[in-house]
């Protein structure tokens, strides 16, 4: 399953932006897998920050294997060594016993997410140990699939920004005037800007300037 969108999508955000509608054009369809799961999906993102997408997949893999099936019950019965153990560092080993023994608990209820708007589900999320607007928004694109995200705490998103409009940096007055170019589909936006950050456009590059080693 991928995250779904289409021709009204690309139509307003290639109307409202030019210089993104040609990279569109260049780039094509993206598909950009999803997890429904929000239990599953929230493991997955606290097990990636911070880290790369490589060594993110290897602990995911390892810990399917230790489990068979990322869920509750399988999680609250690891702990935090054995968490740790896979890969992980011990805070977010803590971060994800912290948050399955509330699920379990019934202390935090997941499934209300579904009912809330995108600030509710930043808000609601940020009282979770290790969990920030970052990775509440990842959640939100990436397995609730909602249309109009877009973070300003994603390095690779600021790079697509700088690379596409050939600014040296992109602060947050920058950031939101482009925020509201792009709603209500920022999310198909931010799928493009992922896209040009990893080198989709090979004749774009990242103008920011070059930080310099002190010796």
């Amino acid at each position: 399953m991928y995250f779904k969108y289409g021709i009204e999508e690309i139509e307003h955000l290639k109307n409202n932006d030019k210089l993104l509608g040609e990279a569109i054009d260049k780039i094509g369809p993206i598909q950009r897998p999803l997890n429904k799961d929000l239990f599953s999906s929230l493991i997955h993102l606290i097990i990636g920050q911070q880290i790369s997408t490589i060594a993110q997949k290897t602990i995911w893999e390892r810990l399917l294997v230790r489990v068979g099936e990322v869920n509750v019950k399988n999680i609250c019965s690891l702990n935090r060594e054995e968490l740790q153990k896979l890969g992980m560092t011990f805070r977010k080993s803590d971060y994800i016993k912290s948050f399955a023994d509330k699920v379990f608990s019934n202390e935090f209820d997941i499934n209300t997410l579904n009912a809330m708007t995108d600030e509710e589900v930043i808000k609601k999320l940020s009282t979770l140990k290790g969990i920030g607007p970052w990775t509440a928004e990842m959640l939100l694109i990436f397995c609730m699939q909602r249309p109009n995200v877009i973070s300003f705490g994603d390095l690779a998103i600021l790079r697509g920004m700088r690379m596409l409009y050939q600014y040296q940096e992109i602060d947050k007055v920058e950031f939101k005037k482009l925020s509201k170019v792009y709603s209500p589909y920022s999310t198909v936006a931010s799928l493009y800007l992922w896209a040009i950050a990893g080198g989709a456009i090979p004749e774009l590059s990242d103008p920011a300037p070059k930080k310099t080693k002190k010796i």
